[in-house]
């Protein structure tokens, strides 16, 4: 059974419940997902099954060995491929689509995504550092402070927080509740956030919790 598809965030929006609260929600496009590959675990070693993302792409972009691979599974080449886990050898074939069905309103969900990039960010920004005093004269405002002893270690230590990267890593929201599922759009309504920008792919799985 496949318990898990790749989506496309659309947005975030708010759906009117029936005692007049407002929720807001983030909406996916979740598939139609094709199957481009099945592993098992007599020839791989493990069960899964590897799904696209169905959406059109120029056959110019698409290099001679994704192609081959395409057409072994007898599907339309697609941009995005991401291999599911499967408990036990799944009853699907090759080119078997997966659609938003597989899930139901009210059940949860982990959400797999990349979270934006904010490029080079401060201390204060990236690991929320209070900083020191704002008054006049103290001349330590947006400062890290000590990040080391003098003698010994007589270095900084690795994992110190400091200034760097911030963004743009894989992030696992869990336990987010499905507040609607529109099968004939193929959309999924996701109460609060999910990683990542308008347009960002990511994988919406079943929680098993």
């Amino acid at each position: 059974m496949v318990n898990a598809l790749i989506a496309k965030k659309i947005g975030m929006t708010q759906l009117l419940q029936d005692d007049g609260t407002m929720v807001p929600v983030t909406i996916v496009q979740a598939g139609p997902c094709v199957v481009v590959q099945k592993k098992t675990a007599l020839k791989d070693g493990y069960d899964a099954i590897q799904l696209g993302f169905v959406e059109f792409i120029k056959p110019k972009n698409v290099t001679k060995p994704m192609a081959g691979h395409f057409k072994k599974a007898d599907a339309a080449p697609v941009r995005i491929l991401r291999e599911m886990r499967t408990e036990g050898e799944a009853a699907m074939n090759l080119g078997d689509k997966v659609m938003v069905n597989i899930f139901n309103a009210n059940e949860k969900v982990h959400v797999v995504g990349t979270s934006k990039g904010r490029g080079f960010a401060g201390f204060v920004k990236r690991h929320h550092f209070g900083g020191g005093r704002a008054s006049h004269g103290s001349m330590f405002h947006r400062a890290p402070g000590s990040i080391g002893a003098s003698a010994y270690p007589s270095r900084v230590l690795k994992g110190m927080r400091m200034a760097g990267h911030l963004g743009s890593a894989r992030i696992t929201v869990q336990n987010i509740q499905v507040a609607r599922v529109d099968q004939e759009n193929n959309l999924l309504y996701l109460r609060g956030a999910v990683p990542g920008p308008n347009g960002g792919y990511l994988v919406v799985e079943k929680s098993g919790r």
